[in-house]
C-alpha cells in the first residue's frame, strides 16, 4: 500500500512518519499542554503534539479526520487536523470548559462549560454555537450524546442528578436522581442504557433511557469516576480513581466482574474499535494502562505527559 508521507512535531522534531493501518489513541495530557499519540498495534507513543495550553477534555469525529480538545486557558475547542497534526480552528465555547463529546453522526460537538453552568452545543462543519444550553448541575464535566442524537446527558461535580437535554430543542427537559458527584457516562450501542459514575457515592447507575429511571445501582471502587462501555454493549469499564483500579460491569446482570489494576489516579479511558484493547489514562502516574478488555488483565503501562485527562480513539 502506498502511504503519503507527513510531517509530524515529536519531541520538539520535526521528523517524517507514515500512515498507520491501527486505531491510534489520543491522550490529552493537561499539565504538559501536549497530546500523546500511541499506535495500538505497538502501544508505543508515535508523536507527541503540541497544540493547546491545557488541553482536557478530547474527542474524535468518527471519521477520524478531526480532533477536539477543550482548552481552559483559552476558553476554547481547538480543532486538529489528525492527517498533519495540526490546529486548524479555535472556537470561543466558555469559560473552563471541560469534557467534549462528538455525536455518531458527526455533525454536533458537545462541550461542558463548569464556569458558567451550561453545555455548549456547536456545528462541526462552520464552528458556529448552535445553544448554550442551561443546567441544573453545577460545574458540569462531561455532556455525552445518546447513539441517536436525540439526547445529551451532563454530568456535574456538583450534583446528585445527571442533567438531560433534549437536542432537537436544544434545552434540559428532565433531570435523573443519581449519586453525589456524578462524572462518567456511557451510552450502550442500542441507545438503551446509560450508565453513569458517581464519583462520592462509589457507585454506578444504570439508567433505562426510555423512562429516564435507574434501573440498577452497581457498587464500585473508591472515587468512581470514567466509564467506557463495549462495542458489543455487554460490558462496562468503570475507573476508581482513589483505588488504582479498573472494574468490569457485565450489562446483562448489572455486576462487577473482574477489578484490574492500574495506575494512580485512573480517570477517563476509551476502547479500541474491536473491543480487544481498553486504555486508561492515569493522572498521577503520567501514563496510560493498556488493559486486554475480553481476558481482562492489564497488559503494560504507556508513559505519556503530565497529567493525562482522557483517550480518545478513532
Amino acid at each position: 500500500m502506498r502511504h503519503t508521507m507527513l510531517a509530524w512535531l515529536i519531541g520538539g522534531l520535526l521528523v517524517p512518519a507514515v500512515g498507520f493501518c491501527a486505531p491510534l489513541a489520543y491522550v490529552a495530557n493537561e499539565k504538559s499542554g501536549t497530546v500523546s499519540v500511541i499506535d495500538t498495534a505497538t502501544d508505543q507513543v508515535v508523536r507527541t503534539l503540541r497544540i493547546s495550553q491545557r488541553p482536557r477534555g478530547i474527542a474524535i469525529a468518527p471519521d477520524g479526520k478531526r480532533l477536539y480538545l477543550t482548552d481552559e486557558p483559552t476558553a476554547a475547542l481547538v480543532v486538529v487536523d489528525t492527517a498533519n497534526g495540526q490546529p486548524v480552528a479555535s472556537w470561543k465555547v466558555g469559560e473552563s470548559p471541560e469534557g467534549a463529546h462528538v455525536s455518531d453522526d458527526g455533525k454536533l460537538v458537545s462541550v461542558a462549560v463548569e464556569d458558567e453552568d451550561k453545555v455548549a452545543l456547536l456545528d462541526t462543519a462552520s464552528g458556529q454555537i448552535l445553544a448554550k444550553i442551561a443546567v441544573k448541575g453545577e460545574n458540569p464535566e462531561h455532556a455525552v450524546f445518546s447513539p441517536d442524537g436525540r439526547w445529551l446527558y451532563a454530568s456535574a461535580e456538583d450534583a446528585e442528578q445527571v442533567d438531560v437535554i433534549d437536542v432537537a430543542s436544544r434545552r434540559q427537559v428532565a433531570q435523573i436522581p443519581v449519586g453525589k458527584r456524578p462524572r462518567g457516562i456511557g451510552f450502550t450501542p442500542d441507545g438503551k442504557r446509560a450508565y453513569v459514575a458517581c464519583e462520592l457515592a462509589n457507585t454506578v447507575y444504570a439508567i433505562d433511557v426510555a423512562s429516564q429511571k435507574v434501573i440498577a445501582t452497581i457498587p464500585a471502587g473508591n472515587f468512581s469516576n470514567g466509564i467506557t462501555v463495549t462495542p458489543d454493549g455487554k460490558r462496562v469499564f468503570v475507573s476508581n480513581g482513589r483505588d488504582g483500579t479498573v472494574m468490569a460491569i457485565d450489562t446483562a446482570s448489572n455486576t462487577m466482574i473482574a477489578t484490574i489494576p492500574v495506575g494512580q489516579r485512573p480517570w477517563n479511558m476509551a476502547i479500541t474499535p474491536d473491543g480487544a484493547k481498553l486504555y486508561v489514562a492515569n493522572g498521577r502516574s503520567g501514563t496510560v494502562s493498556v488493559i486486554d478488555a475480553v481476558q481482562l488483565k492489564r497488559m503494560g503501562e504507556v508513559s505519556v505527559g503530565e497529567l493525562p485527562w482522557g483517550v480518545a480513539i478513532r
